[in-house]
């Protein structure tokens, strides 16, 4: 597959927060294309343009034994060591480095791509070094688990399945709603993360409001997160582990969206909230 722009920015993030946590003044990766083949996408303190654009075959050098084991992988001295196939050894020479290591980039058992840190000088990475590198593979993983998430959540919302009765299809809408309004805010990408808003907006207006008609009620962003998930029948304390919030915080959206919707009660505010079209 190739990475779209959101997840080259979450690369490139990557590779800044991999430097500053290891101090290693070199770090590069890229995302799988194909058949398990690496293409050098992002560079960060390189001298050169050696290494952008190069492309790793799985089992080829040191990122593709990481792609081909699916584990971290690290040299002391890159050119002279024997652990290692030397397809790359031109464009790691050009750019005057030594001391490499490569994490892969593992997500459902899958691997997607793999960052790289590197030294100019022949010396062992340590521990230290290799767990800040594989921190920062882990922070790739979960934003693409988050991104796989909202890609599925999106297709669901827009196409229902077939053969499905009304109220079940509209039950699948809400649950993709939901899930939807839930994850938007984890979403670093501003683009994506506007697309999923415009998105839950549409499915809301789409169950209750006729064409032309505005909605008569106005919240916040937040207190229609919470009621997206008071409606999938959440507990508070649930709320607030999947919008990242404090209960209490979670109990303040819902109390401030009860009084605009002059609802008593977390059903009443529902059932409010879907009238008015916040909700599907």
């Amino acid at each position: 597959m190739t990475a779209d722009g959101g997840e080259a920015v979450e690369m490139r993030a990557a590779l800044l927060r991999l430097r500053r946590g290891t101090g290693l003044p070199v770090a590069f990766g890229g995302l799988v294309e194909g058949q398990r083949q690496v293409r050098i996408g992002e560079l960060t303190g390189t001298g050169t343009r050696a290494l952008s654009g190069l492309a790793v075959s799985s089992g080829n050098g040191l990122g593709g034994k990481a792609v081909a084991l699916s584990r971290p992988c690290a040299v002391t001295d890159y050119h002279d060591s024997r652990h290692i196939s030397h397809e790359y050894d031109s464009a790691v020479a050009a750019e005057g480095l030594r001391s490499v290591l490569a994490v892969p980039v593992v997500v459902r058992r899958r691997v997607r791509g793999v960052l790289y840190g590197a030294l100019r000088s022949a010396q062992p990475l340590g521990d230290r070094t290799l767990s800040a590198a594989v921190a920062a593979a882990r922070d790739v993983e979960q934003a693409l688990v988050v991104r796989d998430e909202v890609r599925a959540l999106l297709v669901a919302a827009r196409e229902p399945e077939p053969q499905t009765g009304a109220g079940q299809a509209w039950e699948q809408v809400r649950e993709a709603h939901g899930a939807l309004r839930g994850l938007a805010p984890r979403i670093t990408d501003p683009a994506l993360r506007a697309e999923i808003l415009l998105v839950c907006g549409r499915l809301a207006s789409a169950a209750t409001l006729p064409p032309g008609r505005e909605r008569s009620v106005s919240l916040a962003p937040r207190e229609v997160d919470v009621l997206a998930c008071v409606a999938g029948g959440v507990t508070n304390a649930v709320a607030a582990e999947r919008l990242g919030l404090r209960p209490e915080t979670v109990k303040g959206y819902l109390r401030a969206a009860m009084r605009k919707l002059g609802a008593h009660t977390r059903l009443e505010a529902v059932v409010a909230a879907r009238r008015a079209g916040l909700l599907p």
